[in-house]
């Protein structure tokens, strides 16, 4: 008999291929106690006390399930059936059943309206944790439970709706049919049409009065969420611009004209679904009063802009924390990379930016509380747009230098941050692009100076601790007061201004709340002279050991 072929044994082949100076999984662990910046600033920024719910929470969202619903959520983006396979017009999205689990889990935490439904001190930088902590590890769904909770402020201005709608609204129960009598509800928007985009007033929709309610003609080129149950959206009126709530169903049960064209073929955000959508002669209930459309869905807006720097703050954890997991479980040139220098500032210049988007998000959070005077609001006015700005506009290239430090791995779509990398602009754009933002700041210091007086008695309240602050501020004022005498003639100066502004209100909080470590750091690397926005580049009289210690 021939003789056998020479085969390696199993044990050598078992060998050949082990997998060596790769991290573990990143699983089973909780985020919210993992998470020192968000449960300090918590308590003492956003005076809340709900560590036993977050900790619930930060298991749920850090465990194998919940990061395998994440992938399956991304990998099988939603699906347009416009039609029944017997023809009837349906015009309903498909999404994986992990992306229903993963929104579900969200509803019953309270991640949308827990702050609407027990308000109070706190509330919502509570409810600003919850919704951080879901949207850090999958961001789509973050779309419809952030509208949910911003659509509340506007349907307050008609009573008899919202009599009908907000006890759905605070609901834990969510059912992902549309159907009549659910229980639990989720709202979307409809604002933007393909000739206006943020123009909104160049909209061309119309509502017609027809007895109690309004028929609605038009096509919107941006709708998110489209299988929300009911929309808050623009349309011109005879009396101008108006806003109006569409529900998918009607009270009678019967579906109502909401033909959808097409979903949006987006860059990220990819287990959200945005549409386009046809109304005709779609039944609609007008929100607020006639021609009055833009300020009654402003307080919307202004929620929604809120919770684009959460989902960009959370983002940022993400990014933080699964950098920091891989190097300080890889090895190179014979130490752990996180232990190589140049890492070592990267990494906690990641850190430093993560931080300071955290405390800024659990301030603003403590603005919008049902305790707010008219000073806390002035400041939030301005404080929001200029946050937005900045956080949001440093958020994809924060998540491109986190992606970098897993080297090969982050770019590949098993790891979670090529994800990241691809969901951060949508926060920068949604509800505002930069010049759109930094516009509205001009316009608040025009028609509301009380806003301005406000942002710097903020600022002021770090005064007398930092030299390098205190020069920062004052020159800052100067700039701000000349600003103010004809904001219209700095358009093109704008983005500067904002930026120095957002850095200076980081600043004052990290001064007053964090750690010397993390503050002497921030103020010295995004405040003095020396200054660079390029990762990795704090100065060496930083304790990088102590800023990647909360890390």
């Amino acid at each position: 008999m021939p003789d056998e072929p020479h085969t390696a044994s199993s044990s050598a082949i078992q060998e050949k291929h082990r997998v060596l100076n790769q991290p573990p999984p990143r699983v089973d662990v909780n985020e919210y106690t993992l998470n020192i910046p968000l449960r300090d600033y918590l308590r003492s920024v956003g005076e809340a006390d709900g560590d036993g719910t977050l900790e619930v929470s930060g298991a749920v969202v850090g465990s194998a399930q919940f990061q395998d619903d994440a992938r399956l959520a991304h990998k099988n983006p939603p699906i347009l059936r416009t039609h029944s396979k017997y023809g009837h017009r349906i015009d309903e999205v498909e999404y994986h059943p992990a992306y229903h689990r993963i929104i579900g889990a969200a509803v019953a935490a309270g991640a949308h309206t827990s702050a609407w439904e027990a308000p109070g001190r706190g509330a919502n930088a509570l409810r600003a944790a919850q919704f951080m902590l879901f949207a850090q590890v999958e961001p789509g769904h973050a779309c419809p439970i952030s509208m949910s909770h911003a659509a509340v402020e506007s349907l307050r201005l008609a009573p008899d709706l919202a009599k009908e709608w907000l006890p759905r609204l605070y609901s834990r129960q969510y059912s992902p049919e549309l159907a009549a009598g659910k229980p639990g509800a989720l709202f979307g928007m409809a604002m933007t049409e393909k000739q206006g985009g943020s123009d909104v007033r160049a909209n061309t929709t119309r509502a017609e009065a027809s007895g109690a309610h309004h028929l609605l003609t038009g096509h919107k080129w941006f709708c998110s969420a489209p299988m929300s149950d009911a929309f808050l959206v623009l349309a011109q009126e005879d009396a101008g611009l108006g806003c109006f709530l569409i529900p998918r169903v009607l009270p009678d049960g019967m579906r109502n004209t909401f033909l959808l064209q097409r979903l949006k073929d987006k860059a990220g955000n990819r287990s959200n679904a945005s549409a386009e959508v046809e109304f005709a002669e779609t039944v609609g209930w007008r929100i607020g009063e006639p021609g009055r459309g833009v300020p009654s869905i402003m307080g919307m807006v202004g929620q929604t802009r809120l919770d684009c720097i959460l989902g960009t703050a959370a983002g940022m954890r993400q990014s933080v924390a699964e950098a920091v997991w891989h190097t300080r479980h890889r090895q190179a040139f014979g130490a752990r990379l996180v232990d190589q220098p140049a890492m070592t500032n990267v990494l906690a210049d990641l850190a430093l930016e993560s931080e300071a988007a955290t405390v800024v998000s659990m301030r603003l959070s403590r603005a919008f509380d049902i305790d707010a005077g008219p000073s806390e609001k002035s400041f939030r006015r301005l404080a929001a747009a200029v946050t937005k700005y900045w956080v949001c506009k440093r958020g994809p290239n924060h998540a491109y230098e986190a992606m970098e430090c897993l080297g090969g791995n982050g770019y590949i779509e098993d790891f979670p941050l090529a994800m990241r990398y691809r969901e951060q602009p949508v926060m920068a754009i949604w509800e505002g692009t930069g010049n759109v933002i930094a516009l509205d700041v001009l316009r608040a210091m025009g028609t509301e100076p009380e806003s301005v007086d406000a942002f710097f008695a903020e600022l002021r309240l770090a005064s007398g601790a930092v030299q390098v602050f205190d020069d920062f501020v004052a020159e800052l004022r100067e700039e701000v007061a000349v600003v103010e005498k004809a904001p219209q003639e700095f358009a093109g100066q704008a983005r500067n201004l904002v930026e120095r502004m957002a850095l200076a209100l980081q600043a004052s909080l990290l001064i007053r709340f964090a750690p010397a470590a993390v503050s002497d750091a921030f103020v010295v690397s995004r405040l003095g002279t020396g200054r660079s926005f390029n990762y990795g580049g704090l100065p060496s009289s930083s304790d990088l050991a102590g800023i990647l210690e909360r890390a």
